[in-house]
């Protein structure tokens, strides 16, 4: 994430990104923090602790010793949100502050899937259990908001993650995917990519504003100038990458039960990546079957219920509401690598309704946040075709 250089003026993916910040990280959150500092500091020194006035100069000129002990201490204070709103607050402490929590976040991010800035909805989720979130959908406007889950209960908000709209460009459609959840355009500084569908709504490729990968070159669609992203990434142009590719099998005759999908994700190796601090982290290792630079996805087959009459898939009490638009994607076997394997039985992508316009979806490595909100997003919509 790219802070702002004074406290004057904060950026705009951190206002938008964590509002909480305004007034509980800003004041209990960071108070605690610096009275952490204050006691550590208290210990090491007979000196008095810095006045209002001289706060901000005392706290920027803090030993790196002792101000690396304080992240370290405030990073390992919590996993999810609301705690890590600490580690947030911390980094709007002033520059020296910011550059020491940035470097304590990536040090320990690895299998993490922890989210705590805008750049980590571009990493890899969690190796072991599922980030669970929530997608919330207005009809009215036709968008979508994406929510990190907080507590098990599908009706609480949770933290707000990112935000898409459905617009209608003749026969096609497109979702435009914001960190802002007032501001849904691709001429944004909150953009951060799209999804485009076909004529038919049945074969959809995933764009992301900055490049996955060096070397990566920007769609030659009509979409693909440069928009103004430097909040995201200062070093790096914004435009149109491809990075997936989402597609549903014909079922014109209605006999091969639910929809069939396959998605195809780039997962670049880590030494593909591009070498930008604020959205990708070189030292971040892909599983297995994505080091090929591209993970195939498919979705898990249901059984058919002969007491219930239906198709049914075992969501462990995360999906409570029958859909056709409800989906498990699991890893299939990379066949572009001798021997290369993937595991069916675990369940990288879930998705499912919980209620009219509530539906969870639980995501973990390789994907992250951004894809695996636009693979569900693919689900929405009427498909002939498919169903």
């Amino acid at each position: 994430m790219s802070f702002s250089s004074s406290l004057k003026k904060p950026s705009f993916l951190s206002r938008r990104f964590s509002r909480s910040l305004r007034s509980s990280a800003k004041t209990t959150s960071l108070a605690a923090v610096l009275a952490t500092a204050n006691q550590l500091e208290s210990s090491s020194s007979s000196s008095s602790p810095p006045s209002t006035e001289e706060g901000r100069e005392s706290w920027s000129t803090m030993l790196p010793e002792l101000l690396g002990e304080i992240m370290e201490r405030v990073e390992a204070s919590g996993d999810r949100w609301p705690q890590r709103q600490s580690v947030a607050a911390c980094a709007c402490v002033c520059k020296k502050w910011r550059e020491a929590t940035r470097e304590i976040v990536r040090a320990s991010s690895h299998n993490s899937g922890k989210i705590t800035f805008p750049s980590c909805l571009k990493q890899p989720g969690p190796s072991d259990n599922p980030n669970q979130c929530i997608i919330r959908r207005s009809k009215k406007n036709s968008t979508f908001y994406l929510y990190l889950a907080l507590t098990p209960s599908f009706t609480d908000k949770g933290k707000f993650l990112l935000a898409a709209r459905r617009y209608r460009h003749g026969a096609h459609i497109e979702y435009i995917i914001s960190l802002d959840e007032d501001d849904l355009s691709q001429g944004s500084n909150a953009y951060v990519g799209k999804l485009s569908s076909d004529f038919l709504g049945t074969n959809f490729m995933i764009y992301d504003s900055l490049p996955p990968h060096s070397g990566a070159k920007p769609s030659s669609s009509r979409a693909s100038r440069r928009f103004a992203s430097k909040q995201i990434s200062p070093q790096v142009p914004a435009g149109n990458f491809e990075v997936g590719k989402v597609s549903y099998k014909f079922n014109l005759l209605k006999s091969r039960g639910p929809r069939r999908m396959v998605c195809s994700i780039k997962c670049p190796s880590p030494e593909e990546r591009v070498d930008d601090k604020n959205l990708y982290d070189s030292r971040t290792k892909m599983p297995e079957y994505a080091t090929s630079g591209h993970t195939i996805l498919r979705n898990k087959a249901p059984r058919w219920h002969e007491h219930l009459q239906c198709w049914c898939l075992n969501f462990h009490g995360r999906v409570t509401v029958a859909s056709v638009k409800n989906f498990q994607l699991v890893a299939t076997v990379d066949q572009s690598q001798p021997g290369g394997k993937g595991d069916e039985e675990t369940v990288l992508l879930q998705f499912g309704k919980v209620g009219d316009d509530t539906f969870t979806m639980d995501y973990r490595q390789p994907l992250s946040p951004f894809l695996a909100f636009a693979i569900c997003l693919t689900s929405f919509g009427t498909k002939l075709a498919c169903e």
